[in-house]
């Protein structure tokens, strides 16, 4: 009884009111898209099990960004300066303490815990000061661009921490790669298969439990703060407190997209935390549908692909093509493409946004 109850109670969590799907055909979904990309390294050469890491590594920041924006309904540009801050923390700390021993791994957890707290220290000033709407992404782009300038002009020799240098524009690299400790000796996580199923089930961890945290009280409390904030106030509930606390785990796991991007590649420019980077984050998340996290989930991995087709076969358009998606997504499919194609094609009547 008690092992039925507690499924139960899960249950009720992942297929809350603040998600979309539910029932066996969706978790049947699920499952099969789970077991194709599992299945897919077999089939795909290393160049393409390593690409698909790679856009692996972004989506985390998208369901950040759809927690904050989304569901707590704070538009920010931030996101890149925590995964800038994550990026370069994992560098300095890696090269300065190695990878023997599974290091890394601890750096990763510093690195991540060294952007919330950045995002704790901006979210008090920007929360507690009733800093919100238009002001709050103007602040937060602002903070962005003052960081990306900064670590531009890292060149000279004496700006470096420890044995770690930071290189200004050209950005920091040779740090070493993740490694999981090992009796018969650590194994690295090389863009290759294994970082490809340990990015995928991070992947599937966060996204379940980000339905569970969107279902659960606190997720209904920021939905009626994002739907009326004044109204949930009244009602006795710290405004501030839940925003600031969105904010801190939304940017996380923007953290978490910069450690393992730094790590993939070994390396990280301060061109990660410019304006384009700033803004793209935000086209991921409005064109699949920034209320839902597998909305947001599809449509970020669809844009993500599209975009790096567009840069290779024709750079000059890449971005002309994503701000064109962004003001068609607005004028005509504001819920997000996804939603609406969701709404087109079922049979019942759709949800409101609020529902989402």
């Amino acid at each position: 009884m008690n092992s039925a109850f507690r499924f139960t109670s899960f249950l009720k969590l992942v297929e809350g009111p603040q998600t979309l799907g539910k029932g066996p055909k969706f978790w049947s979904g699920f499952a099969l898209v789970l077991l194709a990309a599992c299945a897919y390294p077999m089939f795909a050469d290393s160049y393409d099990v390593g690409n698909n890491v790679y856009f692996f590594n972004w989506l985390f920041m998208a369901m950040g960004l759809s927690l904050i924006w989304g569901y707590g309904g704070s538009l920010s540009f931030g996101q890149t300066a925590f995964f800038g801050i994550a990026g370069y923390s994992y560098g300095v700390l890696t090269i300065n303490l190695g990878d023997a021993y599974g290091l890394t791994l601890i750096s990763l957890l510093l690195a991540v815990g060294i952007s919330a707290l950045a995002a704790a220290i901006l979210g008090y000033f920007l929360f507690f000061g009733r800093i919100s709407g238009v002001f709050l992404g103007i602040v937060t782009l602002s903070v962005t661009l003052v960081l990306e300038r900064f670590m531009a002009q890292t060149a000279a020799p004496f700006w470096a921490i420890g044995k770690a240098r930071l290189n200004g524009f050209n950005g920091m690299g040779a740090m070493p790669s993740l490694t999981i400790p090992w009796p018969g000796g650590s194994i690295v996580l090389y863009p290759d298969v294994t970082l490809y199923y340990v990015t995928l089930g991070l992947l599937a961890l966060c996204y379940l439990g980000l339905r569970i945290l969107v279902n659960s009280r606190f997720g209904n409390v920021i939905v009626a703060i994002r739907e009326n904030p004044l109204r949930a106030e009244m009602l006795g509930y710290d405004v501030r407190k839940y925003q600031l606390g969105t904010f801190v785990i939304g940017s996380a796991l923007a953290g978490l997209s910069g450690v393992l991007y730094t790590s993939w590649g070994n390396y990280i420019t301060p061109a990660s935390m410019g304006m384009t980077a700033a803004s793209l984050p935000i086209v991921w998340v409005a064109v699949g549908g920034r209320t839902d996290l597998t909305t947001t989930l599809v449509g970020s991995l669809g844009v993500l692909i599209v975009f790096q087709s567009l840069t290779i076969y024709g750079s000059q358009y890449a971005l002309v093509v994503m701000g064109v998606l962004l003001v068609v997504t607005v004028l005509v499919a504001p819920r997000g493409v996804v939603i609406a194609l969701i709404s087109l094609f079922s049979r019942g009547k759709p949800k409101s946004e609020g529902e989402l």
